[in-house]
């Protein structure tokens, strides 16, 4: 009998053997050795002859350097200079200080100065897209650095350079952030908000535009805005058809089913008739079909929908102007249903709209039949306020603002494309994505902004490259197949400068699983998975080539206060800790036998059990396996409401010293749905004396900073809530402390989540703190978070210790790894 032995590598395969990798993964790895090694020695070589400064004497014991045991990040700082002057002279910059007086007036005069820093990146964009003519350029700087100001800049002086019009695209919640910063920066701007009902009122205004922008012209369509389609319904014809049939009634009806053009019945998959029109319509529902019947002897290729308004029903009925009115006021501070329909009753409906449609800030100025405003101050300042992001339109259209582009302006109308938060744009079958290439196509030049260009995974720069620069791809030879789509040219990618695994699985032989067919044979199944890491000669063909640097520290002395991340390790109480390691071990057994049949529906069952139980212990807790309808493991409450835990107890001491020093603070957690803490720790803080305020997902993204506003002029010390509801766009300069409860395993997130209130503006030093248990999946995932970091600042201008570091072979998803060293820890 097959006795299976308990080593790991054989108990469990899939996480075992992740880390083998077949001859060929071997050998391009070796390859991707011997590249960088050659790079170094051809810059090395070139340093010796161009300056002594680099020659180390010969037989000196004391300078002779030791095999392979210095780390890049020391090579560079002991002879930095000479192969800098090495690298400028094999390979030239673009941009070497070069500046052009047509231009640098443009900057002279903007409203707002732009630091020294900033305007090396500006003129450095400029150089790219206008003096050298190239088609994209990428800024990649930290959060913080002031990217939204930057290009205002630099498409302020393209429009000097005969690039009038500037497109947008902006995360849904900045979009009227944008509008501001604009207005703030470029004197005479005009500024157009593609992001509500009236877009396409909007863009058939700005296609009848036959002029020559005198002024910049900004174009700021948010990104969710951009990819949404019109609205269609199914559309077909119906007939009654008398069947004659023996009875009395003699015959009976039947509705039949037809296409308006040709007349053919409409059938099912199966060449039947439809037998209801209910049955008909959910069917057709599903996608938008075509007649496969023919007209004259061709096919006649009829569409069996149609297009509708969002707010029409099915009987035909559109929503009247009274309707859209009350809706559109009803949503402003301060008015309700009755308020808004009295004053639909003063004015009329059709009033009020030409306001909102043409005149918006008037409203908050309407006079009753006496002269008095009918709004104080300060609910007109509120109305203002909120009145400045709506979008009112009569005529609502629902044409997909990226297809108008494509089809009814002319190419190159807009100059140029400002892509926004550009990392969101790098998969490749999302709408989002696929519209933003449909965009980039249609003007002249791209500025592309991100604070986290890659996120470890060569793949993450593939589809946002072929996006930017189609031209350099194809060269390359990452083109589309004969299926017209890039998945063999993705894969090629990160064969050629990813990392790549293939994962070998041993099934034993044909003998030992009881086929007699032969006692040799093997039976292996291989997959292929990607891993992260960039190699070095890819970085130096697509990321340096069209990539400005900027960090927070090359602003300079003065600009940005000091700023500091701290690892709280937190110590469980021993009750505490005790069912922790018994639920740890269990949990492992069960995830060993899972996996040993093959089984990975209970990797993340574990892996969030572990991570999330010591913040949530507070109430019961089962662990279940949906798979198997069991639950694997049962814990009672450990701290009661009064009582508070480890973390907590370590957080407040972090908060109250913060407040004690006047500075607020922001405490963020990623349990806020099915183990939602975010009430707990607001108790918590009431009890303590502390005013907080909780941030849901329902605070609409573009109100979110309205919401923080208003939480501060209430006297809100702290603000909880998940770090993904403002990892983007929002300055959080009242905050100057950081605490994270959790991380999440999302790079993105923790890397602009972490720098919300480091950004320029903000007066006192930023404290960021990660808590975390010792001995648990805690620790463990901050450490791996920590490693995906350091490989995604490899295409951010940062170098790791070794420069074969950003390769970081050993490493999956965090999730992954984070399961794999779970189930490799001893009991």
């Amino acid at each position: 009998m097959y006795n299976p032995v308990s080593k790991i590598d054989e108990l469990f395969p899939d996480f075992a053997e992740l880390d083998q990798t077949v001859a060929e993964m071997q050998e391009r790895q070796n390859q991707i050795i011997t590249d960088f090694n050659f790079i170094i020695r051809q810059v090395a070589e070139t340093a010796k002859k161009s300056t002594e400064a680099a020659v180390l004497p010969e037989k000196s014991p004391e300078t002779e350097l030791p095999d392979s045991d210095m780390p890049l990040t020391q090579f560079l700082a002991e002879f930095g200079d000479s192969l800098f002057n090495a690298v400028t002279e094999q390979n030239q910059p673009v941009y070497q200080g070069q500046t052009y007086p047509h231009l640098e007036k443009v900057l002279d005069n903007l409203e707002r100065p732009l630091f020294a820093a900033q305007r090396e990146v500006v003129r450095a964009v400029l150089q790219q897209l206008v003096v050298e003519d190239k088609p994209a350029v990428i800024i990649n700087a930290e959060m913080g650095t002031g990217k939204t100001m930057m290009s205002i800049a630099a498409a302020a002086a393209m429009h000097q350079a005969g690039l009038h019009r500037t497109l947008v695209l902006s995360p849904p919640h900045l979009v009227y952030k944008w509008r501001r910063e604009i207005l703030k920066t470029v004197p005479n701007a005009r500024v157009w908000i593609l992001n509500g009902a009236d877009t396409l009122a909007k863009l058939l205004q700005i296609r009848a535009l036959d002029r020559k922008p005198e002024v910049p012209e900004f174009f700021v369509m948010g990104r969710v805005r951009m990819r949404m389609d019109y609205h269609w319904r199914p559309s077909y014809a119906v007939r009654r058809r008398w069947i004659p049939s023996e009875g009395a009634s003699k015959g009976f009806a039947v509705s039949e089913y037809y296409c308006p053009k040709c007349g053919c019945e409409i059938l099912d998959e199966e060449n039947k008739p439809y037998k209801s029109e209910g049955g008909l319509k959910n069917a057709l529902a599903k996608n938008r079909r075509f007649c496969k019947g023919h007209h004259h002897g061709k096919p006649c290729k009829e569409p069996l929908w149609t297009l509708c308004r969002k707010e029409q029903s099915e009987d035909g009925v559109v929503s009247t102007v009274y309707d859209r009115v009350l809706k559109t006021m009803t949503t402003l501070p301060g008015i309700g249903p009755k308020t808004a329909a009295k004053i639909i009753g003063m004015y009329g409906e059709q009033y009020l709209a030409e306001i909102l449609e043409n005149n918006i800030q008037a409203f908050s100025n309407l006079m009753d039949e006496n002269g008095e405003f009918l709004f104080d101050d300060r609910q007109a300042a509120r109305i203002d306020r909120d009145l400045g992001k709506a979008e009112f339109s009569l005529g609502r259209g629902g044409y997909q603002p990226t297809e108008f582009i494509k089809r009814y302006l002319p190419k190159n109308f807009f100059g140029l494309l400002v892509v926004d938060e550009g990392h969101e744009y790098k998969n490749y079958g999302t709408a989002q994505g696929q519209a933003m290439g449909v965009l980039a196509r249609c003007c002249n030049k791209i500025l592309c902004l991100t604070g986290t260009l890659m996120g470890g995974y060569a793949e993450d720069l593939f589809f946002l490259l072929w996006r930017l620069w189609p031209q350099m791809m194809i060269e390359d030879g990452f083109s589309y197949n004969k299926g017209n789509t890039l998945g063999s040219a993705s894969m090629a990618f990160m064969r050629k400068h990813g990392v790549l695994k293939d994962i070998v699985r041993h099934l034993g032989t044909e003998y030992r699983n009881g086929a007699f067919s032969s006692s040799k044979a093997e039976r292996n199944s291989v997959r292929t998975a990607k891993a992260p890491g960039f190699s070095p000669l890819g970085i130096m063909r697509y990321v340096l080539p069209i990539t400005v640097f900027l960090k927070l520290r090359d602003l300079g002395e003065g600009v940005l206060p000091g700023y500091k991340e701290v690892f709280r390790p937190v110590e469980m109480t021993e009750d505490q800790q005790a069912v922790y390691k018994n639920m740890d071990s269990v949990l492992r057994q069960y995830l060993k036998v899972a996996l040993r049949n093959r089984d990975n529906t209970l990797t993340s069952v574990v892996t969030s059990a572990l991570l999330s139980w010591p913040d949530c212990c507070y109430k019961p807790q089962d662990v279940y396996w949906r798979r198997q309808d069991k639950i694997l493991f049962h814990t009672e409450p450990q701290f009661d409401e009064e009582e508070i835990s480890p973390k907590e107890a370590d957080m407040l001491e972090v908060i109250k010293d913060s407040l004690a020093k006047g500075r607020k603070c922001l405490v963020y957690t990623v349990y806020t749905d099915t183990r939602d803490t975010t009430g707990r720790l607001k108790e918590i803080f009431k009890r303590h004396g502390i005013k907080a305020a909780v941030m849901k997902a329902t605070v609409k993204a573009d109100h979110r900073e309205d919401w923080v506003e208003d939480r501060l002029a209430e006297g809100v010390q702290v603000v909880i809530c998940n770090p993904e509801l403002v990892k983007t766009g929002l300055d959080l300069l009242a905050f100057p402390t950081i605490y994270f409860l959790q991380t999440g395993y999302n790079v993105y997130t923790l890397m602009q989540a972490a720098r919300r209130s480091w950004r320029i503006g903000q007066k006192e030093d930023v404290e960021v703190y990660f808590a975390g248990h010792n001995d648990t999946a805690q620790q463990i995932c901050l450490e791996l978070m920590g490693q995906k970091v350091a490989v995604s600042q490899s295409t951010s201008g940062d170098m790791p210790d070794s420069g074969l570091d950003i390769l970081n072979q050993a490493e999956d998803s965090v999730e992954v790894q984070l399961a794999k060293r779970l189930v490799e820890r001893q009991d």
